[in-house]
């Protein structure tokens, strides 16, 4: 698989690369203060993180004055497994490169999305890069192979939080996972023993021989 930089064009219809920012700060403190893991773990709000002064100032340019959370997603993995999607963007800065697999919410068709439209971006460490609420995503990929990933996770307050009680008379309900997360799985995926509707078509993207 093809493996772009997001400072090339082709990443510029999923999201951008946020400058003028010093991220040093929350560089350090995703290193030193979240914890490295073989598999992937999630917090959705961490304190180190939240209460760094530097994204205090950060979060409330990036989100406008809204209410954020700053957490992390850290861990080893090469597969695609999930797509999901927000009704904001969502913010990622690593301690580590890192790689994103990426869809567009345009090539969904019918609540399906074929996983050879899914693309793969590179994102060196200290690199922060806004996704864009159009842009389909899940857990970041490892840079390098048996090597680890740190990286800020920053979305709305309330995100991946917790379920949310519908009426199901939707068809996109059958999609909402958490507060703020519509997920589309493959048969594959550990998701789909918790409920997670299956939606991705093909093979389950795996980067293993390609990084």
């Amino acid at each position: 698989m093809k493996i772009y930089n997001v400072d090339s064009p082709e990443f510029k219809v999923y999201g951008k690369v946020i400058t003028g920012y010093d991220v040093s700060e929350i560089v350090d403190a995703l290193d030193k203060k979240t914890p490295e893991s073989e598999n992937v773990v999630y917090v959705a709000e961490e304190p180190e993180l939240q209460n760094l002064l530097i994204n205090k100032k950060i979060g409330n340019t990036l989100f406008g004055g809204m209410p954020y959370q700053m957490g992390y997603c850290n861990g080893k993995n090469t597969k695609l497994n999930c797509l999901e999607y927000h009704r904001d963007s969502e913010f990622n800065l690593g301690c580590t490169d890192f790689i994103l697999l990426l869809a567009k919410m345009s090539d969904i068709d019918d609540y399906k999305l074929d996983t050879s439209k899914v693309k793969a971006f590179y994102v060196k460490k200290g690199q922060l890069v806004e996704v864009y609420a159009t842009t389909l995503h899940y857990a970041p990929c490892s840079a390098k192979k048996g090597v680890g990933f740190k990286v800020l996770v920053a979305l709305p307050k309330g995100t991946n939080v917790g379920k949310t009680n519908t009426e199901g008379d939707f068809f996109e309900d059958k999609l909402l996972f958490a507060t703020n997360k519509w997920l589309i799985a493959h048969e594959s995926a550990s998701e789909v023993e918790d409920g997670a509707y299956v939606g991705l078509i093909g093979e389950n993207t795996d980067i293993a021989n390609d990084i």
